[in-house]
């Protein structure tokens, strides 16, 4: 075992430890061994963050900034983000098991968000309302909200910090971050950049434990006025109920089982990058996950050919390595989930194509690219989401019939049309179910562009313009203007 990296809290712009000195370890995916200790923030650790942010928010020199210096702080931010990509995506590969290569990628590309944001805090406004009252002036004005909680998973963490981060606090808000226990890593280096953007202490908090006590106190505290969570459904059922003691806003993204679907009319090669790159690309561990795959019945059969080859090629191993094409899942609660499921659709009657157990000779939280071949819809491995690097085929006929599949299913977070009909693409982008509709293309994203679900992968949407509004409230002002006094409301007219 190697040396052990120990990370701290960051509270009211102090590095801490728990305030009873408790921590967890955290393994790196890759070798199994146990690389980091994290601090496990205590209920009054976590009371403490949203202390802070309510003070800063309220007290603080970040209620006296201009739109226009918040801004610059959120710059500031961006730049230093960029600088250390390297850095950040070696911690986060370490800690999570992602490859080095997507990580530094996604850290640089990062930066890009809160540029964007930066951008738009000096871009809120209200409106003056044409009332129907004489001698009345009426306008609206944005207000932030206040204390944000933000709950993160580990497998985007800078990513979800980023689109929850940069429109909270353009708008004015404070925040407090609740990083994964899973990974928390790479949440708490980039922390260290905060103060350097010059942000006030107290402003961003990031506290660091499981769901009770941590996620508990914070969701729950009364003095958080929303909550943007981004996580698994079971949890999600938990922050709903828990805001009901403080009637906090919420937003959800809670990933999905996507459908991508290919017509008979797709430019195969261009398709079946596509699917890898949806499914196998970060080992499946993406909310958007292209994980159910629809073939038309006239090309199926040389599509899966091609779709196999290539997922028997993709080289597994090292993520920090540059040759390397898919590194290990993050947990082995992940494998023991997909192992089972596999179990269970080999007994309802799919085939595996390709793929379907661990690496030989490979230490550590691996599994091989999956293809598994369903002959029904109702099988439970069509809607039932994995999170690692398995894909569930079924095929069909004609629009009206895939249209119906893809419907079918208790997720709507995104979805996937190979086809070079454009008037298809556009009648089945506005049907599908999906928050997110990609044509010819997969796993795009961009600060403009919103994105978020429906049905059982959550409501509201993160990243746009729009997002920046969701963390405000409008207060309206009615001023009278007539220089005659006001009429009493008690004489008789």
């Amino acid at each position: 075992m190697g040396d052990i990296t120990s990370f701290q809290m960051l509270i009211n712009g102090q590095w801490v430890n728990s305030s009873d000195g408790s921590f967890f370890d955290s393994l790196n995916p890759a070798t199994g061994e146990v690389w980091s200790r994290i601090p496990e923030a205590t209920a009054d650790d976590v009371n403490a963050a949203v202390e802070a942010a309510y003070h800063a928010f309220h007290d603080g020199p970040w209620a006296e900034m201009t739109p226009t210096q918040r801004g610059k702080c959120l710059r500031k931010l961006g730049d230093l983000l960029a600088e250390k990509s390297e850095e950040l995506g070696a911690i986060e590969t370490r800690d999570t098991g992602k490859m080095f290569k997507e990580t530094r990628w996604q850290a640089t590309y990062i930066a890009e968000y809160f540029h964007f944001y930066a951008g738009c805090a000096d871009k809120i406004s209200g409106e003056t309302l044409p009332i129907d009252k004489p001698d009345t002036f009426v306008f609206t004005d944005r207000e932030p909200l206040g204390v944000i909680a933000a709950v993160v998973p580990w497998n985007s963490q800078l990513f979800l910090s980023a689109v929850k981060m940069g429109p909270a606090l353009a708008a004015g808000n404070t925040i407090v971050l609740k990083a994964s226990e899973h990974a928390s890593a790479a949440m708490l280096a980039f922390g260290r950049m905060i103060s350097e953007a010059g942000i006030p202490d107290g402003v961003v908090n990031i506290v660091t434990g499981h769901g009770d006590p941590c996620g508990k106190v914070l969701t729950t505290h009364p003095k958080v006025a929303r909550i943007s969570f981004t996580g698994g459904p079971v949890s999600a059922r938990h922050v709903i109920r828990n805001s009901a003691e403080n009637f906090a806003e919420v937003s959800l993204e809670l990933g999905g089982k996507s459908p991508f679907i290919v017509f008979d009319d797709a430019d195969i090669e261009s398709a079946v990058n596509g699917a890898v790159g949806g499914i196998f690309a970060a080992s499946g561990q993406s909310c958007v996950a292209g994980s159910r795959l629809y073939l038309h019945d006239d090309i199926a059969d040389a599509f899966l050919e091609k779709l196999a080859a290539v997922a028997k090629t993709v080289k597994i191993g090292d993520p920090m390595a540059e040759e390397t094409e898919m590194g290990p899942l993050c947990t082995n609660a992940q494998l023991d989930h997909i192992e089972n499921q596999l179990a269970i659709a080999v007994k309802e009657g799919a085939s595996i194509r390709a793929g379907g157990k661990r690496p030989e000779g490979l230490v550590g939280q691996f599994f091989e690219p999956t293809i598994v071949e369903c002959p029904r819809q109702d099988m439970t491995i069509v809607d039932t989401e994995l999170f690692g690097p398995v894909v569930a085929v079924l095929r069909f006929r004609d629009e009206d019939e895939v249209l119906a599949l893809a419907n079918d299913s208790d997720h709507g977070l995104a979805a996937g049309i190979f086809t070079r009909d454009s008037a298809r693409s556009l009648r089945m982008a506005k049907k599908i179910k999906a928050g997110i509709v990609w044509v010819n293309t997969y796993r795009m994203i961009s600060p403009i562009a919103e994105f978020g679900g429906m049905k059982q992968s959550g409501y509201g949407r993160e990243s746009g313009f729009q997002a920046v509004y969701d963390y405000t409230r409008p207060k309206t002002v009615w001023m009278n203007t007539s220089s005659t006094p006001l009429a009493s409301q008690f004489v008789a007219r």
